[in-house]
């Protein structure tokens, strides 16, 4: 009984009363008076439990629900409605938090989806419904993957690599156009995030037809002023030293502009998303010997060229575009590197990853300017590039081509003590040992 407010107090004053009585009268009389007003207050007690279980069965049990108690069972019933009274105020401002949220949710431009940790949908907002077909009563608990079907954005959530947004193509709504951001919170949570971006990329498409039409017509002007150029520099008839050398700058920018054309129309073509990577086996080590020939003539002997083959490994992809890619790295490295200095191109197996690195003991690059390397025309030092003869875009060909083949580009550098710029491939792309 003493689990009971003041049931302890009852037996007490009990017991002194059934031992007043035996002293009174005797033992029986004292015993039957005990056992009858221990009965009586169980009673008692029994019938304030069982009205509070009925009132905990109750679906939603509310304060104005509760039994009226008397004695101690009054103040249990009292600070039990109390309790409730604070418990329902508190969901009140939880619903109204969670409603403003929701409604600030829905009035965001962007599509949202909350996913758990299995990829199924447990929340969205309107702009979703619209972006993904979702039904918000009819989808919850389905598969994100049952609705977004794209191959990539299956591989994008196999990976957990959700530093970069995703960009897919909904065909089912009229050639939509979204880039989705995958953000993890919470247990294991995550946030779909998804913009429409079916103007910006006919802005970019617009952009990038332009600037390859405006190349390709570029191409055969330049082609011809150039060889004229040539043929001047040829002739015998001329003696003056200016006229020599201006033909002589002449005929070097028009061949700076050539290259910039073809670099225009090489990154055009790489952009272009119909433009899928034609699957193949290559012989990275074949490629590598070839860029190693090349790399004796562009330095012609002013470098110590080293060639470092440590597995057979092949690639599965375009070997066009990958000479393309390691092409780009080696003559960045010789023209970067001063005289006598040393440049060396490995590849090598590193845990089912191919790796090819080239590095170099040239002029270093600050690491403030690292990250800005694969910009398009970015350059460390204008001037240098001038002289070195670059466009500016190699780089950025190397990132478009690493990206096409799931790869990446790891650069380090020290200033004064050279640089090391390192292709990454995903193990899926290595071919062991295979036969052609």
């Amino acid at each position: 009984m003493s689990g009971f407010p003041g049931g302890l107090g009852v037996v007490i004053l009990l017991t002194a009363i059934a031992g007043s009585l035996w002293i009174i009268f005797d033992i029986v009389i004292a015993l039957l008076f005990y056992c009858i007003a221990l009965l009586l207050t169980i009673i008692y007690h029994l019938r304030y439990l069982t009205a509070l279980d009925r009132w905990l069965q109750i679906p939603v049990p509310t304060s104005t629900a509760l039994p009226e108690g008397s004695g101690a069972w009054g103040d249990v019933f009292a600070r039990l409605a109390r309790l409730m009274r604070n418990q329902s105020q508190s969901h009140q401002q939880l619903s109204l938090a969670l409603e403003r949220l929701r409604r600030a949710t829905s009035a965001m431009p962007e599509g949202v989806v909350i996913l758990d940790e299995t990829d199924r949908i447990e929340w969205c907002n309107p702009v979703a419904e619209q972006h993904f077909g979702i039904d918000s009563n009819r989808d919850v608990g389905r598969l994100i993957t049952f609705l977004v079907r794209q191959p990539q954005f299956a591989e994008y959530l196999t990976t957990h690599n959700y530093s970069e947004p995703l960009t897919v193509k909904q065909t089912r709504h009229q050639e939509l156009v979204l880039s989705l951001q995958l953000v993890p919170y919470g247990d294991k949570q995550k946030l779909l995030i998804s913009r429409d971006i079916t103007r910006l990329e006919a802005v970019e498409i617009m952009r990038r037809d332009f600037v390859a039409n405006v190349s390709h017509e570029l191409r055969t002007p330049l082609t011809v002023i150039g060889g004229f150029f040539e043929t001047l520099s040829e002739e015998n008839g001329i003696s003056s030293d200016m006229s020599k050398r201006a033909l002589s700058l002449m005929s070097d920018q028009t061949k700076r502009m050539q290259r910039l054309v073809e670099d225009l129309l090489t990154l055009s073509r790489l952009e272009n998303t119909q433009n899928q990577v034609l699957e193949k086996s290559v012989n990275v080590s074949d490629v590598l010997h070839e860029l190693y020939q090349e790399a004796q003539s562009l330095s012609a002997g002013r470098h110590h060229i080293n060639l470092n083959l440590e597995t057979d490994m092949k690639l599965l992809g375009s070997p066009d575009e990958l000479r393309s890619a390691f092409s780009n790295l080696v003559s960045n490295a010789i023209r970067y590197t001063a005289d006598g200095g040393e440049v060396t191109l490995s590849w090598r197996n590193q845990n089912g990853q191919g790796v090819f690195t080239v590095q170099d003991n040239g002029i270093g690059i600050d690491q403030a300017h690292i990250p800005r390397l694969e910009e398009r025309f970015y350059r460390v030092d204008l001037s240098r590039s001038r002289e070195t003869g670059g466009t500016g875009l190699g780089l950025a060909i190397v990132k478009h081509i690493l990206n096409r083949h799931q790869a990446h580009l790891e650069i380090t550098s020290e200033i004064g003590k050279g640089s090391s710029f390192s292709a990454w491939f995903p193990e899926k792309r290595s071919v062991i040992q295979q036969n052609d």
